[in-house]
């Protein structure tokens, strides 16, 4: 007999830890010989369906869920008034264990994880922060804060995390991605807001002091002339000097 790879024969039971899977087992044990494998695969999803019509998500947590109090997207992490959000984190998705099962590196399988529970936070109304992340999936900040950026460049997207909506990290990524779609794209900087998950005066704004910093550095100014000129700060200039020679130069 053939043996199973390691990869199914360590992870393939952790299915059973899910609603639908626990289901079709009761059936199994509870009526056997009463129900083919079919027909308990269709009672399951039969019952799921009348389960959640009935149960809002918000008040239902579901196997490899969490609840967790995210910062509201409309209020600043610094601000006296900052209000939070309830949201409903999925950190075990039955996509996950599949990763497990085909060996998946686990660096590749932790940048899935921390993608969808910041997109689901946003979603329902909530941002998570680079700390939130740490705190909920027990890595250090560091690291998860370089797998995030991979993730975005390996996805060509922006994860809509606290840096971004609330424009508090230093990141190059999501200036280079703002620019790159406005300028060389040619989009309108509401759409390139909504593709980037940025507000619209975010949006404006970078795209405002790129050209500002793109016609000093064409007249030939020194980073000193435009520091004083616009009162841009000057690792910022050179963020955007990077952009320009890098990303969107002669196009």
């Amino acid at each position: 007999m053939n043996r199973q790879p390691d990869g199914i024969r360590k992870y393939h039971t952790a299915y059973d830890r899910f609603l639908k899977p626990a289901i079709v087992n009761f059936f199994e044990r509870e009526f056997s010989g009463y129900f083919g494998p079919i027909v308990r695969e269709n009672i399951s999803d039969a019952l799921i369906e009348i389960f959640e019509k009935n149960a809002p998500q918000k008040d239902t947590i579901k196997h490899g869920q969490m609840l967790w109090n995210a910062l509201d997207k409309y209020t600043r992490a610094d601000s006296p008034k900052r209000r939070y959000k309830p949201v409903v984190l999925t950190l075990v998705a039955q996509e996950d264990i599949k990763l497990f099962e085909k060996q998946t590196p686990v660096r590749k399988i932790k940048k899935q994880v921390m993608a969808r529970i910041i997109r689901e936070a946003y979603q329902q109304g909530g941002i998570l922060s680079n700390r939130d992340c740490s705190l909920i999936l027990s890595s250090n900040a560091a690291h998860l804060s370089t797998l995030r950026s991979e993730y975005e460049k390996e996805n060509k997207t922006i994860l809509p995390h606290t840096g971004v909506i609330h424009d508090m990290g230093s990141t190059i990524t999501h200036k280079v991605m703002i620019v790159f779609k406005h300028v060389v794209e040619k989009k309108a900087t509401n759409i390139v807001a909504r593709e980037t998950n940025h507000s619209q005066k975010a949006v404006d704004r970078y795209i405002n002091d790129y050209y500002r910093v793109k016609t000093l550095i064409d007249d030939n100014k020194d980073i000193n002339y435009i520091h004083l000129a616009t009162n841009i700060a000057k690792h910022v200039i050179l963020q955007y000097q990077d952009i320009i020679n890098q990303y969107v130069k002669e196009r």
